[in-house]
């Protein structure tokens, strides 16, 4: 039988230095190694990052071992000096390279905050290569659910359920939101995360710069399948994206509200689905958290708000900033409104009537 134990020391390192590098062959190293240009830049900073913060961490580590060496017990020939408490020189040098250290990382994180903020438009594909004037992002708007990708194309008219596409070297604008959980996009080969929250929606500009079949998924821990939540995103070449948006036009069926509302229920390990039309506000409806024909939109209550609120009150706000005011050319700008009450349907009838 064989044993670890018996062998010698050196023999027991090398043995699991072997082990350890052929475990790590099959590491996947798409952060180290990006195919999209932000992921490579991301990449990049964190790399920085890891090369800065070693020029501390090695000299630490190597005179560590050095000073355990030197000053053994067993050594006689090393200078003992109990009084020794202070260096300038030493110090100096202690506290200024962490700091140049930190000032580097921060001038680093500060740039690249602002340079690779996911909201702003990409301003190339590539390194030396700016995003040509005539082209258009991909627009894809992302849908978490529970738990499941739906990647609407509102220019093409499609729609699948965990698998999404995009030309090589073209921009792709996501548009971002979710069902109930907050959840997060994250394709490694692409981009980093960005979070999806219900009745908010968040954005990532990206580009992909290499052919290929990636992994995509949630980030964030949403409940019992979380662990599923997963989809493909495939890089392509224009001609092979415009094929596959016609494969999903010819296979596909129709994403209503109402098929929507069956699919958003929860369900795990769900197979690619593909949608040939797709109805065109429903992106807008899942949004403001009104898919069902008798519910109020978000924006609709925060415009409601925005006047003055329901009931008597709010109906005279409304009116006279939405009609009165604009039929009449008035400024309200200056109008004090409020709300004085609100009313149950049944109470609002009966002044109604006494009114009339």
């Amino acid at each position: 039988m064989f044993n670890l134990l018996a062998m010698p020391r050196l023999k027991q390192s090398i043995f699991l230095g072997l082990i350890s590098a052929f475990l790590l062959s099959g590491c996947n190293w798409v952060l180290i190694s990006p195919s999209g240009d932000i992921a490579k830049q991301q990449s990049d900073i964190m790399l920085i990052s890891v090369w800065l913060m070693l020029i501390v961490i090695v000299p630490v580590i190597v005179l560590t071992l050095l000073f355990a060496w030197k000053y053994r017990a067993s050594n006689t020939e090393a200078t003992y000096r109990p009084e020794w408490h202070h260096s300038t020189i030493l110090e100096l040098v202690i506290w200024s390279v962490p700091l140049i250290i930190i000032i580097a990382l921060g001038a680093i994180t500060w740039v690249s905050t602002h340079k690779l903020d996911p909201y702003r438009p990409l301003e190339r594909i590539s390194e030396g290569r700016d995003v040509p004037m005539d082209v258009k992002p991909l627009v894809v708007e992302a849908v978490a659910m529970d738990w499941k990708w739906l990647f609407i194309y509102p220019e093409q008219g499609i729609a699948l359920v965990n698998e999404v596409a995009a030309p090589v070297d073209r921009p792709i604008e996501f548009r971002i939101t979710s069902t109930t959980m907050m959840n997060s996009l994250f394709i490694p080969a692409l981009a980093g995360q960005i979070y999806a929250m219900p009745a908010m929606q968040t954005k990532l500009n990206a580009v992909i710069n290499k052919e290929g079949d990636y992994e995509g998924f949630s980030g964030n821990y949403s409940g019992a399948g979380f662990s599923h939540m997963r989809f493909r995103f495939h890089g392509l070449s224009d001609a092979q994206f415009a094929e596959w948006v016609e494969k999903n036009r010819k296979e596909g069926g129709e994403l209503t509200r109402e098929a929507y509302l069956k699919l958003e229920q929860p369900s795990e390990r769900e197979p690619v689905q593909r949608f040939a039309k797709v109805d065109a506000n429903l992106f807008e409806a899942v949004l403001n958290r009104c898919v069902e024909s008798n519910r109020m939109c978000v924006k609709d209550m925060v415009a409601i708000d925005r006047k003055g609120g329901m009931g008597e009150t709010g109906t005279h706000n409304l009116a006279s900033n939405a009609t009165i005011g604009r039929k009449l050319g008035l400024d309200l700008s200056s109008q004090k409104t409020y709300v004085g009450t609100l009313c149950a349907p049944e109470i609002q009838a009966e002044a109604k009537s006494k009114v009339l």
